[in-house]
């Protein structure tokens, strides 16, 4: 008995129909979630009240953490004791991070006029706004800026707004100035405290105001969003704050920066308990990644306070709980965070380069099984293989991987990981 072919019920007009009932759909998709712009991250923030900043600081931090390592850190087992990080990996990449430490100690370096700076008189903040541009542009002249520099100025609310702004116009337009019409590429500005989406839309206007005025090109002003505050996480109708400022925020956004203290105490955490790793800190973050997820915007964990300074048993006490978060985060997807103090540089770059060198061999197993569609023993599709590849760029970004191990060993050139992490091309 013939058959017949029954015609496609899922073709022809209803298909065109689809198509355009899903137009602003898919054009929603693409403009809101544009995926990683493929810039460099840094793996964290170094904060340096703006009194104390000068051309030199970034060495200064360099050489501040030397000497901490050499102090109490001098030979391999005292220093695998110290920060909870087994023998062998110490001694495997401990001469990756001295060699950071010489040649690029801080990733990136923000002057602050917030917290760590405090309130002044008006001609005092004045001053310092324009000897800190002074110093960020010798620095810059002299190629002695790291890759990522800016400010923190006051937060946009009520009391602050007026003198944070003041500060942000002359710092911006004296850098301008001292660097001959142009901002590096590296620079960000940080915006702290926001509790309102409506700040965030302020921020958007005050970006467009200072590069009609100094000639900036426009959209070249970048910020972060500082993530401190309840308001930021969740609003008065339940919903997530920080994803509308997000998206209020548009392509200046670059990042959004977890503060954990301000808001710890904010949540009424008591000040013995406010840490990274506190619950109302996880979910803060948590929030944060969802909200960040697929839209180009870089998360940063927060800072603990407990410092390395005094004696060697509080230096060591101090490096093993930073070396311990900085890891904790690593695992959770934040592959940036703060510092606050030079010694912290030590074990920042232990724990970071110690977390991509352990997965590296297994990450190019399987990126070399994904591209030979071998058999590896683990199903991986290609959203694995971006994550995969994604890894291995930001192991070779800081300088805890270089690019001939990649390859020696038969992983992907740069060239090929870049397209499966599916990383775009974005220098500003």
């Amino acid at each position: 008995m013939a058959t017949t072919a029954t015609a496609d019920p899922l073709a022809g007009e209803f298909l065109a129909e689809l198509d355009q009932r899903l137009t602003a759909a898919d054009r929603d998709l693409a403009e809101l979630y544009p995926g990683d712009s493929g810039m460099r991250q840094p793996v964290h923030t170094v904060y340096v009240p703006a009194d104390r900043f000068g051309a030199d600081t970034a060495a200064d931090w360099g050489r501040a953490a030397v000497a901490a390592l050499d102090a109490d850190g001098a030979d391999l087992g005292t220093l695998a004791d110290a920060t909870g990080i087994p023998l062998a990996v110490v001694a495997d990449v401990l001469p990756r991070v001295r060699d950071k430490l010489a040649r690029e100690p801080v990733e990136d370096l923000r002057i602050d006029f917030e917290d760590g700076y405090g309130s002044h008189p008006d001609d005092v903040e004045d001053a310092a706004a324009q000897a800190a541009a002074n110093a960020l542009a010798q620095s810059s002249s002299a190629g002695g800026a790291p890759p990522f520099f800016g400010i923190r100025f006051k937060s946009l609310e009520a009391p602050t707004r007026r003198r944070g702004l003041r500060t942000l116009g002359l710092f911006v337009s004296g850098l301008i100035d001292q660097l001959g019409g142009e901002l590096p590429a590296g620079f960000v500005v940080t915006l702290p405290k926001v509790t309102s989406v409506d700040q965030v839309a302020a921020m958007v206007a005050v970006c467009e105001r200072l590069e009609s005025a100094t000639g900036l090109p426009a959209g070249r002003l970048r910020f972060e969003i500082q993530v401190e505050t309840p308001q930021a996480v969740l609003g008065p109708d339940g919903a997530a704050t920080v994803a509308r400022m997000v998206h209020a925020a548009g392509a200046r956004c670059r990042g959004l920066h977890y503060g954990t203290y301000d808001y710890s105490g904010a949540l009424g955490v008591a000040a013995a308990y406010q840490s990274m790793e506190h619950p109302v800190a996880d979910h803060a973050k948590a929030v944060m990644q969802l909200a960040a997820a697929g839209t180009g915007v870089r998360l940063s964990d927060g800072s603990t306070n407990v410092l390395p300074a005094g004696d060697r048993d509080a230096v060591h006490q101090a490096w093993r709980l930073h070396a311990r978060l900085v890891r904790r985060s690593l695992e959770r997807g934040f592959y940036q965070g703060w510092d606050m103090h030079p010694a912290q540089l030590p074990t920042r770059y232990l724990a970071t380069y110690a977390f991509f060198r352990q997965g590296l061999p297994a990450a190019l197993d399987r990126l070399r099984a994904y591209l030979a569609k071998a058999d590896s023993g683990v199903l991986d599709e290609p959203a694995t293989a971006q994550a995969l590849a994604a890894f291995v760029v930001r192991g070779l970004d800081c300088g805890a991987v270089d690019p001939e191990e990649v390859t020696d060993s038969g992983g992907p050139d740069r060239e090929t990981l870049d397209r499966l992490a599916r990383r775009l091309t974005d220098s500003t």
